[in-house]
């Protein structure tokens, strides 16, 4: 017995730093993982090749906490034109056909006792590439970013690199151009004028 807790005892700092390393794996944050959806979408071929908006799709990220996913309503804005009999768009179609909502699955998800609002991300100069890396490359939708509590506080300690003027929200690598020096004086000050009325690292901010 003694033996044993002295092993243990000997090899218990191994497995404190195994814990701490497998943790911000993406075993454990999701990152880099895949989710089958009912409806194989390719954010590459949408987004990328046709060039559609983020925004015509997740309708409200401008204007609401929560993230909307394509209504089937809106997938059928293009496709009871074009590829109306394709196989893989047999959910869309039944979905229309019986007035059932399409089901997506979620890929980026955050535990139910964190606060996050998309709009307020949006408005004030966060580009969707910063949280979901660059959709326009990706044939099958993956979790781009850990999305842990160090993850998100690094972003709220020093904000200003990674905001962008409200052009380049929507951009695929908004942080390619060097950003003009009027712009970046605008967004320093806009960050002051944020941290007046809520300080970002506060816990309350993201848990409340």
């Amino acid at each position: 017995m003694a033996r044993t807790a002295l092993v243990l005892l000997l090899l218990s700092p191994l497995l404190l730093v195994f814990v701490l390393i497998l943790q911000h794996t993406g075993t454990i944050t999701g990152q880099d993982r895949f989710v089958e959806q009912a409806v194989p979408f390719s954010h590459k071929h949408h987004a990328g090749e046709l060039g559609i908006d983020c925004r015509f799709c997740h309708v409200g990220v401008e204007t609401g906490a929560k993230a909307t996913v394509p209504t089937t309503e809106v997938c059928m804005t293009c496709h009871s034109q074009i590829w109306t009999n394709a196989q893989m768009l047999a959910p869309v179609r039944n979905s229309l056909a019986t007035g059932t909502p399409l089901v997506w699955s979620r890929v980026n998800r955050l535990p139910d006792y964190v606060y996050f609002d998309h709009h307020v991300h949006v408005r004030n100069g966060v580009p969707c590439a910063a949280c979901h890396g660059d959709l326009r490359q990706m044939p099958l939708t993956a979790q781009a970013t850990p999305m842990t509590m160090q993850w998100c506080l690094d972003c709220h300690r020093d904000p200003a690199k990674r905001l962008v003027p409200q052009d380049r929200i929507t951009w695929s690598r908004p942080y390619d151009a060097p950003i003009p020096d009027e712009e970046l004086q605008r967004i320093h000050a806009h960050l002051l004028g944020v941290e007046r009325s809520r300080k970002l690292t506060d816990c309350s901010t993201c848990h409340r």
